[in-house]
């Protein structure tokens, strides 16, 4: 007699596209990860600006023509998280006044770092928070990495 398996009571919920690193792939990515965080019924911003914004580095500044960049969202609990992956890793994220887009991550993400990929790759990562709360005001803090992978 066959058991039957039981039921996942909650959705699971991941996204995954790999992109060419060019304006158009990091507009591609804003665009159908946000029509993928509608689908999912969860609030689009912040989490399509801070996509905007990673996306975008990775175009910018983790190109290396002929490899693309993979972006990946998945909800854990009450966790959206966003990652882009390119294969710059000789170039980490840094805050500076030059560039107003880690600012914006900074500003609306709950928290914030890298991970070392395979060589050549790197992860940039943000995670908001989706249960109405106190917000964090520490970004880039303890969240879902080890601390020695933290920016």
């Amino acid at each position: 007699m066959k058991q039957k398996s039981p039921e996942l009571t909650t959705p699971v919920r991941n996204f995954s596209l790999q992109l060419s690193p060019t304006p158009r792939g990091a507009r591609l990515a804003r665009l159908l990860a946000t029509e993928q965080l509608r689908s999912w019924g969860l609030p689009l911003d912040p989490a399509r600006q801070v996509i905007a914004e990673l996306s975008n580095n990775a175009a910018t500044h983790g190109r290396i023509p002929g490899r693309d960049f993979r972006l990946l969202l998945y909800v854990v609990a009450d966790t959206l998280r966003i990652e882009v992956t390119d294969t710059r890793d000789d170039r980490l994220p840094a805050l500076s006044d030059s560039g107003r887009g880690l600012l914006l991550v900074e500003a609306l993400s709950d928290r914030w770092g890298t991970a070392p990929g395979l060589p050549p790759r790197k992860t940039v990562w943000a995670e908001l928070d989706l249960a109405p709360g106190p917000k964090n005001l520490v970004s880039g803090g303890a969240g879902g990495l080890p601390q020695g992978l933290q920016r």
